[in-house]
């Protein structure tokens, strides 16, 4: 039986999701060229709220679009004889644009590492910066996040699984240890 700790409430969720919004205009000068792209699973609701809170206090749309990176990971073998690959779904063209990639946890890296090569095969962005709600820490490759929600020091043996409504029908960060 593993114990586990809320470490962030649904209230906390919504508050680091708007200040990413923020600091992600302020970063940028603006909006313009800015398009959110959600990894999946949870990144991709992650990356809708921080559309919507955009649209709140600026009054503008910015376009959010879908990644599966599950054919760009370097474990794909030991998972399974048959990965479930879920659509790709970005409508605008990502050339010359912002894209600014949209996580739960960042823990290795490897996930946003499979993520740049999947956005190097739909175009050549301006730039990519990364957006995540937690930040473990552990990084097996030299990769950082622009935006973070809260950094949650963690030990290897630790889960952090983020719980958003869209997917799992509540709101939540908990860490557990088994």
């Amino acid at each position: 039986m593993s114990e586990q700790k809320q470490i962030l409430t649904p209230d906390d969720i919504r508050r680091a999701l708007v200040r990413i919004a923020h600091e992600i205009d302020e970063r940028n000068g603006g909006l313009q060229e800015v398009i959110l792209v959600g990894i999946r699973q949870r990144g991709v609701p992650l990356a809708e709220r921080i559309a919507a809170s955009i649209a709140d206090f600026e009054g503008i749309r910015v376009p959010v679009g879908q990644l599966d990176i599950t054919l760009y990971r370097d474990d794909l073998r030991m998972r399974g004889p048959t990965p479930l690959v879920r659509k790709t779904e970005i409508q605008h063209d990502l050339t010359d644009k912002v894209v600014v990639l949209v996580d739960d946890v960042l823990y290795t890296g490897r996930t946003v590492r499979a993520a740049l090569d999947a956005i190097a095969d739909l175009g050549r962005p301006a730039c990519i910066q990364l957006a995540v709600l937690i930040d473990r820490g552990h990084r097996e490759l030299p990769i950082r996040a622009d935006f973070v929600g809260k950094n949650v020091p963690t030990s290897r043996s630790e889960r952090v699984a983020v719980h958003v409504r869209e997917i799992d029908g509540q709101d939540g960060v908990v860490i557990s240890r088994a």
